[in-house]
């Protein structure tokens, strides 16, 4: 299996999608303990709910678990979050703290892991980073992710349901980061924060440049806006996503009309 699939488009938003992979190699596989194998982790169903919500926006999606290694963490392991608990390039545990390891790789492995599918992923990233910005002056790219609502091992109580990271203003236009902001607080039914616990990934501090004329926007799902439950199977719910999508389609036009003006700007 490839290490990531594109999906091409012609608008100035590029989706990427580093979690939403559930693919193991039989090798990998085998060395995870029975926790382990249940791929908790996994961004459940991103791809589908965000599919079709902005026609032109190009999708970069990995096919590989997190667990296999993660492709929204420094390639040279340094943290996110120093200080607080989080998991790392080849996450040791879950987020729940709990070993998913028989036997963890070693240096070497994770290397070699890093070389297989974390390059490849940020190599295609880039690229259609850059074919977009070629063609539009500018590049957005919404980072997708999804995480259950209460998780005491990463953080306190219950996890609003939406949670936009850009690196405390630092990885795009300000207008950008306030259409989401507010299309977010004005969504009846709903809580949202703005850089709370999660302020952008690797992939959201590493691609927001917007003096090169990228940009850079996380958004964090709490699991229960859109699944049935937060547990296995971890399955989607019909009803949930489909009040949930008019909130994220309205998001993502606000962004790509934001992007066609600050292209036709540079």
């Amino acid at each position: 299996m490839t290490p990531v699939e594109i999906l091409r488009g012609d608008g100035p938003v590029v989706l990427g999608m580093p979690h939403t992979g559930t693919f193991v190699p039989d090798d990998i596989r085998a060395r995870l303990n029975d926790r382990g194998r249940q791929l908790t982790d996994t961004d459940w169903h991103i791809d589908r709910l965000y599919s079709g919500l902005l026609p032109g926006a190009t999708v970069v999606r990995a096919t590989f678990h997190r667990y296999v290694i993660d492709a929204n963490r420094d390639p040279s392991g340094a943290s996110l979050y120093p200080g607080q608990n989080t998991t790392g390039l080849v996450p040791l545990t879950d987020f729940d703290g709990e070993l998913i390891w028989e036997t963890p790789p070693d240096e070497a492995e994770v290397a070699a892991r890093c070389v297989e599918y974390h390059a490849p992923y940020h190599a295609a990233l880039s690229a259609e980073m850059e074919r977009v910005r070629a063609r539009h002056g500018v590049a957005v790219l919404y980072d997708c992710h999804s995480i259950r609502s209460v998780i005491p091992f990463l953080f306190e109580g219950t996890l609003p349901d939406f949670n936009i990271g850009t690196n405390n203003g630092a990885t795009c236009d300000a207008r950008i980061e306030a259409a989401v902001q507010e299309t977010c607080a004005a969504a009846e039914g709903y809580t949202s924060i703005l850089n709370g616990r999660f302020k952008g990934g690797w992939t959201t501090r590493h691609y927001g440049q917007p003096d090169k004329g990228w940009h850079a926007i996380q958004m964090e799902l709490a699991q229960a806006s859109h699944l049935a439950s937060e547990t296995l199977p971890f399955a989607y719910d019909e009803t949930r996503a489909a009040r949930l999508r008019p909130i994220l389609q309205t998001a993502l036009e606000r962004i790509e009309t934001l992007a066609l003006t600050l292209g036709g700007t540079r």
